[in-house]
């Protein structure tokens, strides 16, 4: 499924999934009688009809890593010989070789779009001048592997339409091994109706028929539960519709891709489809939680950044090999749900490694900093005196008495490997750092509570707390900022008076709590908490808007929140007036399910009122729920409505919440057309 094509049908395509559907439907469709013997070659014609056992091929025994082009450069004129060639040279330089990445991949738009008289396909001669061949020696001069990619259908995802597969696929199969490829990617669209199962399984006969090993990769979507048969077909199979750069389209696909753990062995891996990294929709800390969820997760690592541009801070994500090894693990085991929050956005995951321990990521969906915390017991280690746990983004080692928590950034991933280590005591103790308090208001100082807790199994000796601002803050502590031991299980709390320039505008502003401390044998130690503060202005007093506040936080599961439109297509202020069921609201938010908007009361509101129901722009197919929370406390929600349904009234009492929450979900039939509208969203102060 290509995300170029899908953008253009629009607003109806917000959920891949359905996009794809309708690209499919959209595309060049050769009517099934033009698979005919005819339109076959004669290699096809000689195809055998039973079926290679596919199990044991010895290929993909840890989940491929690699690079495919098709998130950062689809089908524009740059995805070329030169770039491919180019990536390979990466791979080496950059040491990405040396982690772990071996395939350099092409997607779509490789082909010119017509088959040569003899039914083969055709480089496209100015994108590749010296043909396939050439590019995969090239690669293969690097040591490292080469794929490319198809349709199990009558044309490929991309709207120009190039060839697919269905009805030459031993013809192909036998091209791609006389070129030396490596791994094949297999699309499905434009797939005439046949039955997936059938497509992918002739494809799996191709391939074994060249006497080539070619990792086989099923992009069918997950349409047909793929988890459930195709790991006697191929080595790794899409569980879901395509990714976006963004962070709602990331944590859409984790959730999918999850639940699906049970499937997951060496040589057949769930997808969740290719890497974002580096291509600038994500934060740097969205980033790292996106590669470590995808380690733990144990799925393909193909990186979708253009590696020619790419920063210092991409290579060093993609390139950190211990969170790497995560994902590499010979066990094959992909990371289960130990604990997750329906609303706290809290995840504890973790996955069991082949030496007996356990990588666990602490992840935090939320759009605030929060406390996640799980023991060695949960995850599934022995009970022992103390244990070894490693954090693979700051590359060290503490011990910990069995508790495993820490305070993770809005959005971030905490991502540990622990061990019941007999050597647990070589280490300094574990430390967790926790800050209270989120707001500053405009012209006013604000207080806020730092507190250092000893986890491990040691005492902490000579613990120093500092605090550090933007330039131009004040920051005073009005208690200790150091202790001479902390026992396990003993806290450091400071109270801090924080006091921004009184011309600071409202924003978010960065805070990190640094601590130093020692082992009891003296080693030197040290933690660090980025986290932040919000500059904010109290509503005023009476009834507001909601669309005339400044928002705290607003995510969207397609295209951003809009303030007095509907959400329209994926661009900002490309909406149409609020409308539920025949009826315009000039005042309210346009948002897509899945979606959440925070904005500050300060403590001071008593309701929240609003008119909530589907926009009629989806006026046929869309199913939400509206949810109120306030400081964390459901307030009020509507259950399901549908797109008949005229805009319904919904009342909060918020009084005493300094956060008001706007929720909106699915109506259990996933997020496409998922338009909805809070009409008149009022908060009253």
């Amino acid at each position: 499924m290509r995300q170029l094509a899908i953008r253009t049908t629009g607003r109806r395509a917000a959920g891949a999934l359905a996009a794809a559907i309708l690209l499919c439907a959209a595309g060049p469709a050769a009517p099934a009688s033009a698979r005919t013997a005819e339109n076959r070659t004669a290699q096809d014609r000689a195809a055998p009809a039973a079926a290679r056992e596919a199990s044991g091929d010895g290929l993909a025994l840890t989940p491929p890593m690699g690079f495919n082009n098709w998130n950062s450069t689809h089908c524009r004129a740059e995805f070329n010989e030169q770039m491919v060639k180019g990536i390979a040279d990466i791979f080496v330089e950059k040491g990405l070789k040396d982690a772990g990445y071996a395939y350099v991949n092409l997607d779509d738009c490789w082909a010119l779009p017509e088959r040569d008289a003899d039914g083969k396909l055709v480089p496209d001669p100015a994108r590749f001048p010296n043909g396939i061949k050439a590019v995969a020696d090239y690669v293969h001069s690097k040591g490292l592997k080469f794929g490319i990619y198809t349709s199990a259908g009558t044309k490929t995802c991309n709207e120009a339409g190039f060839p697919g597969g269905l009805g030459h696929e031993y013809s192909d199969a036998q091209q791609f091994a006389d070129w030396g490829v490596d791994y094949l990617k297999y699309d499905n669209c434009n797939n005439q109706g046949v039955d997936a199962k059938q497509r992918y399984t002739t494809m799996r006969d191709a391939l074994k028929a060249t006497g080539r090993p070619i990792v086989y990769s099923i992009c069918e979507w997950g349409q047909n539960k793929p988890w459930e048969w195709a790991g006697e077909l191929g080595n790794l199979w899409r569980t879901t519709g395509d990714i976006s750069d963004n962070w709602s389209s990331m944590v859409s696909i984790l959730k999918k891709n999850l639940p699906l753990a049970p499937h997951a062995r060496p040589g057949n891996w769930n997808d969740p489809d290719m890497l974002e990294v580096g291509n600038g929709g994500m934060t740097g800390t969205e980033y790292r939680s996106h590669f470590s969820m995808w380690s733990i997760m144990a799925a393909p690592l193909l990186i979708g950044s253009d590696l020619r541009r790419a920063d210092g801070e991409t290579f060093e994500i993609l390139g950190n090999r211990e969170v790497v090894a995560v994902d590499q693990d010979p066990l094959g085991r992909q990371g289960t749900v130990v604990s997750s929050g329906e609303q706290s956005g809290r995840w504890v995951v973790a996955k069991e490694m082949a030496d007996g321990s356990r990588a666990v990521a602490l992840f935090n969906e939320s759009d605030s900093a929060q406390r996640i915390a799980t023991t060695a017991s949960d995850v599934g280690l022995p009970t022992a005196d103390a244990y070894r746990v490693r954090d693979l983004w700051q590359h060290e080692d503490f011990n910990s008495a069995g508790t495993l928590s820490a305070t993770v950034p809005a959005h971030g991933t905490v991502l540990l490997r622990v061990s019941a280590d007999p050597e647990w005591a070589a280490y300094p103790p574990a430390v967790e750092l926790g800050l209270d308090g989120r707001f500053a208001e405009t012209g006013r100082p604000a207080r806020t509570t730092t507190t250092v807790t000893n986890l491990g199994r040691t005492p902490a000796r000579r613990i120093s707390a500092r605090l550090t601002a933007p330039e131009g803050w004040q920051v005073k502590a009005s208690s200790p900022t150091s202790a001479k031991s902390l026992p396990p299980g003993g806290k450091l709390t400071t109270t801090w008076l924080l006091e921004p320039p009184r011309d600071t505008p409202p924003g978010s502003y960065d805070l990190t709590l640094r601590v130093a401390y020692s082992s009891p044998g003296g080693d030197a130690a040290e933690a660090r908490l980025p986290t932040g503060l919000s500059v904010v202005e109290p509503p005023p007093a009476g009834a507001s808007y909601v669309s005339d506040l400044p928002l705290l936080s607003a995510t969207n599961g397609w295209g951003p929140v809009e303030k007095d439109s509907s959400v329209g297509e994926s661009e900002a202020g490309d909406g149409n007036p609020l409308t539920i069921a025949g009826t315009v609201f000039t005042k309210g938010l346009g948002v897509h399910a899945p979606s959440a908007v925070e904005v500050y009361a300060g403590g001071g509101c008593e309701t929240f009122t609003a008119r909530v129901g589907v926009d009629d722009e989806e006026a046929v197919n869309g199913t939400v729920a509206f949810e109120v929370w306030a400081d964390g406390e459901k307030a009020a929600s509507t259950g399901v409505l549908t797109a008949d349904l005229p805009a319904q009234a919904l009342s909060a009492d918020v009084r005493g919440a300094d956060v008001v929450r706007l929720v909106v979900t699915d109506g259990g039939d996933g997020v496409d057309y998922d338009h909805a509208d809070w009409a008149e969203a009022e908060l009253s102060c």
